[in-house]
């Protein structure tokens, strides 16, 4: 069996030495393999490129794909996709929160026939604001999407040689990988695990950059939002054609015609308009992202690679 291990990394020289050492551990305790990984560097500022070269110098399995510049996450992952050629691919995070320990359990179900093997996660070890926003994020997602998505599933995962294949034809440049995994089909199965606290550092995902992934997500497989405007949009017509119809029936009975002052006035203007805004803004969204698609840019750009050779 031949296994390609993805894994982007941004800005991680204090995890890169502890990763590597384990992912030689665990990797070289399963058998009948030949591993490789394929470090992504998706721009990273700091020492990161001179430690996975360093590593690449001792162990040849520690390949590099450097991209030209920081395209984001999924991009990079992407980009990592694109450049394996194994039987299975495992794809995860550089920061030990998705621990190595788990990925014999994701070829053990692979070998038992999984074609897609999700690694869900049983509990997480997020604090504060963020761990709220990955809940309200999970709830609403799960709610929103026109496709059944699990929730609690990242980016880790396996891969068998024909997902691969089928995902790396998908043109998407706004990207949500969690959903395309799940959209390609193929025998799916779970493998659950407990994510774990960053082991240095810390996290390269910033609140904003976390919005924007939670949005692609949402945009890309869910067009609950432009009925539910257009379900807002109906129930406001509606209950304006009815307050219109009760105005006229009191004047035609004799009946005094409520006042409208400044503060009715500037309510009723105040919903409308947002509701006109929130409507337009969601357009918006589905528009740019139409545009992105149109424009037909590549989703990322390799400056070099070491240890790998570009895709056929």
């Amino acid at each position: 069996m031949q296994l390609a291990i993805v894994i982007p990394i941004y800005n991680e020289q204090e995890i890169l030495p502890e990763l590597y050492s384990r992912l030689k551990q665990v990797c070289d305790g399963i058998d009948a393999v030949q591993w490789q990984v394929i470090y992504v560097n998706d721009g990273s500022l700091d020492d990161s490129v001179r430690v996975v070269l360093d590593q690449h110098a001792e162990d040849s399995r520690f390949c590099l794909v450097n991209l030209s510049r920081n395209f984001g996450h999924q991009a990079a992952i992407s980009a990592g996709l694109a450049h394996a050629d194994a039987d299975a691919v495992v794809v995860m995070d550089a920061d030990l929160q998705d621990p190595p320990e788990v990925i014999p359990k994701l070829i053990d179900c692979w070998r038992a026939g999984g074609e897609v093997v999700r690694a869900e996660r049983t509990s997480r070890q997020e604090r504060g604001l963020r761990r709220l926003g990955f809940s309200a994020f999970h709830a609403i997602f799960g709610w929103i999407s026109d496709f059944p998505i699990p929730a609690q599933a990242g980016v880790f995962g396996l891969l068998d040689r024909r997902a691969v294949a089928e995902f790396n034809r998908l043109p998407e440049r706004n990207r949500f990988i969690p959903g395309l995994r799940s959209w390609i089909g193929f025998d799916q199965r779970t493998v659950s695990y407990d994510r774990m606290d960053r082991q240095a550092g810390e996290p390269k995902q910033s609140l904003g950059r976390l919005f924007r992934y939670a949005m692609d997500g949402v945009f890309g497989f869910s067009y609950k939002p432009l009925r539910i405007m257009t379900y807002a949009g109906a129930g406001i017509s509606g209950l304006g054609f009815a307050t219109a119809i009760t105005f006229i029936v009191r004047r035609l009975a004799g009946f005094e015609v409520a006042q409208t002052g400044f503060t009715t006035l500037i309510t009723v203007s105040l919903t409308l308009g947002g509701v006109q805004l929130i409507a337009l803004g969601l357009l918006g969204e589905y528009l740019g992202r139409i545009y992105d698609e149109v424009k037909q840019r590549p989703l990322y750009i390799v400056g070099r690679r070491h240890g790998i050779s570009a895709p056929s």
